[in-house]
């Protein structure tokens, strides 16, 4: 397994060298930006630096446009292709980010859906599965995974997602904080269900919702819910050997301090896991 960090386009060049400086070469690109920024052009400029710093991208994290509450109150009408009015503008945005992956010459295009709709009988959820079928079906034609970043749904209903959609191209992000923070699962058990598609994890922690309203506290890694010590043996049992990007939700030199913890922390754990034979 490797070790990564999210980069933003806002700061890739400066973040780029940083991450010579923590001796991290693998990182997530985040593409939240207007789908307008996301020209060829660009796409060759970030391709180069990363090659200059030595630094392989191993996924782009596409954001979409429109309204976003990270809560349990308008999260539901606000997040991913689930809110029919902001649908089609953000199916465009995330073909948008399919292509800039492409110039990049990375294959793996990593969204946040929505929230799902638990019951498969909901009349919008046909809707739903066709407009992620539409964005799997343009990254499956440029030789691209569409992950699922876990978190707003249960494990099982993205399963039945992924089943219903069936392009035969997708895959999960898996970010363990996630799954505690929205309160869906424990995400070392969410392995039994999903194991099998899980491509990229993100190395995240936090805790369990308090109130009914709103998500859990992200933590330091180590700090939260997340049994880190039980989720890497896991994922390798279910044949998962990739990057663990790190994700800290703060900004400063907390971040900073927190990320080469992180690093640290994954790394012993990481080794602690390897087969004999590695």
């Amino acid at each position: 397994m490797n070790i990564g960090v999210i980069v933003p386009l806002s700061s890739y060049e400066h973040e780029f060298e940083q991450l010579n400086e923590f001796g991290i070469s693998h990182c997530q690109f985040n593409a939240w930006d207007d789908s307008s920024f996301l020209t060829e052009e660009l796409a060759v400029k970030v391709r180069e630096k990363a090659k200059e710093c030595g630094i392989t991208i191993t996924g782009v994290w596409r954001g979409w446009s429109g309204p976003k509450a990270w809560n349990f109150t308008e999260g539901p009408t606000t997040l991913g292709l689930v809110p029919k009015e902001y649908r089609e503008a953000r199916i465009a945005d995330l073909k948008v980010g399919s292509d800039f992956a492409k110039v990049l010459g990375v294959e793996k295009v990593i969204t946040h859906m929505g929230f799902l709709p638990e019951f498969p009988g909901d009349p919008e959820y046909p809707a739903i599965v066709e407009a992620i079928r539409e964005v799997a079906e343009y990254c499956k034609e440029r030789g691209q995974y569409l992950l699922f970043e876990t978190g707003q749904e249960t494990p099982v209903t993205l399963l039945r997602t992924i089943e219903a959609v069936g392009t035969g191209n997708l895959g999960i992000n898996l970010d363990p904080a996630n799954l505690i923070l929205y309160g869906k699962a424990n995400p070392v058990d969410a392995l039994d269900v999903f194991g099998k598609y899980v491509m990229e994890v993100h190395g995240k922690d936090g805790r369990y919702p308090t109130t009914g309203s709103w998500l859990g506290e992200e933590t330091r890694i180590g700090d939260g819910k997340v049994c880190f010590e039980r989720l890497i043996p896991r994922l390798r049992e279910v044949g998962f050997d990739g990057t663990i990007i790190i994700e800290r939700e703060i900004a400063g030199e907390e971040q900073i301090r927190d990320i080469k913890y992180a690093k640290e922390f994954l790394e012993r754990l990481i080794e602690a896991s390897a087969p004999a034979n590695d």
